[in-house]
């Protein structure tokens, strides 16, 4: 179950050469010949020493399911012990039956410990984010970098897969320097990187843990058949991307926010967002509309602030606007639909 960016293709190198010889330093810990992996995964040894160098998605499961099997450690020599071929297939079947992904994260975190007490993993709830962290306990040494990416991506590329929806990251913090290849990074996990930070963790909208997991056990047994594959499955439906363009557009509150300014706020180009709200057969012009008549009703209905006042809150040029657009909506009049909650 190697890191992959979930985003990512086959065919397209995304994978950079350091984690390559993260692979390789695990055979010289067992002391074994990687000669075999690299050629199951067709890297040369020129790009195994390139700084820059990078395999695709094929490549690299290639290279990383020949090395967990030869090896028998899914862990390819991060942890104090071994973990055996299959381990991390366990770790899903545990979290699979939960009724949603809250409850499958506490015990992927939970259940982890069971595996190895060499890192923890760590669910966090705040008021609109969810925060997984992992905790080291024992220095990881020259794989750190690989072995918390791939910790960090294997959480994430089994809760999207899980829920059936990407899960858009608001934020991701590592605890080592940024490193050359930090390029690849906003494709990995998001654009909002931060790097010696005080740990290792992501951090997304709280409201994906409601999401009910639509897997059964035959879709786990289908799925481990090729489980080097999960985090590269491309996840491109946003199933609360509606909930969050909501969310940024009742945060405007009079200010005028374009497609770019939305998109941004959601850490996606304009042309992938309107794909999206496409596929949710919606739109921002709708949304936009949407979010103007709530917060109008919301603010009639405290019945304090001036008609013109609202008509700028809600985001109309002026009151004349407002009224007609108010009335569309209701059959009333803004004056009309506040006296009726006096």
């Amino acid at each position: 179950m190697p890191f992959q960016a979930a985003t990512a293709t086959p065919r397209r190198a995304m994978t950079p050469a350091a984690f390559v010889r993260g692979v390789v330093a695990a055979y010289a810990l067992y002391g074994r010949d990687p000669a075999e992996a690299l050629g199951k995964g067709q890297v040369t040894g020129d790009l195994v020493r390139s700084r820059d160098g990078r395999v695709t998605a094929a490549q690299f499961e290639a290279l990383a399911g020949h090395a967990m099997r030869e090896l028998d450690d899914e862990a390819l020599g991060w942890f104090s012990r071994r973990l055996p071929w299959g381990t991390y297939g366990m770790l899903c079947r545990a979290s699979i039956t939960a009724p949603n992904l809250e409850v499958a994260l506490k015990r992927w975190c939970r259940h982890h410990r069971l595996l190895t007490e060499d890192v923890l993993f760590e669910l966090s709830l705040g008021d609109e984010t969810a925060t997984i962290s992992i905790r080291e306990q024992r220095d990881l040494g020259p794989l750190r970098e690989f072995c918390l990416v791939t910790l960090l991506r294997y959480v994430l590329g089994f809760s999207c897969w899980a829920v059936d929806s990407a899960i858009a990251l608001r934020a991701a913090e590592f605890p080592y320097s940024e490193p050359g290849h930090v390029s690849v990074y906003p494709t990995i996990f998001c654009r909002h990187l931060s790097f010696d930070t005080g740990g290792a963790r992501i951090v997304f909208d709280k409201h994906y843990l409601s999401l009910p997991l639509t897997r059964s056990p035959a879709d786990l047994d289908s799925m481990l058949k090729g489980a080097l594959r999960l985090t590269v499955l491309p996840y491109r439906r946003d199933r609360l991307l509606v909930e969050r363009v909501r969310r940024v557009l009742r945060n405007a509150r009079g200010r005028f926010l374009g497609a770019e300014d939305v998109a941004s706020e959601l850490a996606l180009s304009t042309r992938t967002m309107h794909r999206r709200l496409r596929e949710e057969a919606t739109s921002l012009r709708d949304l936009k509309e949407e979010a103007k008549f709530e917060l109008a009703k919301q603010e009639l209905m405290r019945g304090r602030a001036p008609i013109k006042r609202i008509a700028e809150i809600a985001g109309f040029r002026n009151e004349k606007s407002f009224s007609r657009a108010f009335r569309t909506w209701t059959g009333a009049s803004p004056r009309e639909f506040r006296d009726r909650y006096r």
